[in-house]
């Protein structure tokens, strides 16, 4: 899954639709945030925005993109503009449009999620592991696909349903079991593998790419020494592997898709209870002995 994917959707990292939206947002520097753009909400936001004038641009920019609302005052030096049921934010001269995750570090908000809610008050937000992306509308149709309201994440899966293949099993065999779907460049899915070896767990680790890592996947489940790979990778190395069956990475792409798992990293207990992002270890070590997620 490559990284338009995951901005746009399945079905929209072909070379035509990719080309499709970059010709309509002709002139549009575009800003991605991979994973949430962290910002301190008690900062004061420029008065001096003139939402007007940023409807105006983006009008110039975005002529086929009808706003349903701006608001330039909740974020300093930034507008939120939502276009029916997407949400995406633009620089004041809405030269930069932004795609990401929107997260109060102070009340440990995540401020996109709540916005998505109010536009769709019926359908429910992934959480904060969802590094970003969203389904919205076609870029083909000419309006940027920003952030949307998506199913909720799965709260119990059945692991039954995942083959043997596609798995990196690592860790002690008497520690307490726990299956993560994760993708190398993730930074908390690097955080997450240090705390699980550091609490003695034994991890099925299940790659899937959110943030177009498929050939650094494929490349660490078909080293030779696949953990010893995976932990490099985490370390920002990039093994060289023969080519090999990369048939069980569908299946767990195709698994993380049927159950919601948007982003990384989502940690699945033995008895299938799902948790999405990080958490220190004396939480997770709670957890997977059967308590309440945290």
């Amino acid at each position: 899954m490559s990284i338009f994917d995951r901005m746009f959707g399945p079905g929209m990292a072909g070379d035509k639709s990719v080309i499709r939206f970059l010709l309509l947002l002709s002139g549009v520097p575009i800003l991605t945030v991979a994973g949430f753009w962290l910002v301190n909400a008690r900062a004061d936001a420029s008065p001096s925005i003139a939402p007007d004038a940023v409807i105006a641009a983006l009008a110039k920019r975005l002529p086929k993109t009808e706003v349903s609302s701006i608001d330039c005052k909740k974020l300093p030096g930034v507008c939120e503009v939502a276009a029916g049921s997407t949400l995406f934010y633009t620089d004041p001269a809405a030269r930069y449009l932004i795609i990401g995750r929107v997260y109060d570090m102070e009340t440990r908000t995540d401020l996109t999620a709540t916005r998505l809610l109010e536009l769709n008050p019926d359908v429910l937000v992934n959480g904060a592991a969802r590094q970003g992306g969203g389904s919205g509308p076609s870029a083909a149709n000419g309006q940027p696909d920003g952030q949307r309201a998506r199913p909720a994440v799965a709260r119990n899966v059945p692991l039954s349903q995942l083959p043997s293949k596609g798995a990196i099993p690592w860790g002690p065999t008497s520690g307490p079991k726990v299956t993560v779907f994760s993708d190398f460049r993730c930074s908390y899915c690097s955080q997450l593998s240090a705390t699980l070896q550091q609490i003695g767990a034994r991890v099925e680790e299940r790659p899937i790419s959110v943030l177009g890592s498929r050939q650094l996947s494929e490349a660490v489940y078909c080293s030779k020494s696949p953990v010893s790979a995976l932990h490099a990778a985490y370390a920002g190395e990039t093994p060289q592997s023969p080519k090999c069956d990369t048939s069980g990475l569908d299946a767990n792409e195709a698994f993380a898709r049927k159950h919601g798992f948007n982003g990384t990293p989502v940690i699945v207990r033995a008895d299938g209870a799902v948790l999405e992002g990080f958490r220190p270890a004396p939480i997770l070590t709670a957890w997977l002995k059967g308590g309440p997620a945290a």
